[in-house]
């Protein structure tokens, strides 16, 4: 059996999920974690333009690449 370990963050995060009661709340949670995560990238990807990681090509070169996981048939 494997055993699972938390992080702080994540052990803070399901005690303060353990208040929401309603649907309405749980919503309300899921926004602002989806707003403080958006916040994290934002201020990562200006560092990454700052510093010169991440620049004008790249964010070109990314628009015309292709991901994608072949199916298999």
């Amino acid at each position: 059996m494997n055993t699972v370990t938390f992080t702080p963050a994540q052990i803070h995060v399901l005690n303060m999920a353990s208040h929401i009661k309603t649907e309405r709340s749980l919503e309300r949670l899921r926004d602002q974690l989806a707003k403080f995560l958006a916040e994290l990238i934002d201020q990562e990807m200006d560092e990454l333009w700052d510093s010169g990681e991440w620049d004008e090509q790249k964010l070109e070169a990314l628009r015309h690449a292709h991901h994608r996981t072949p199916y298999k048939q």
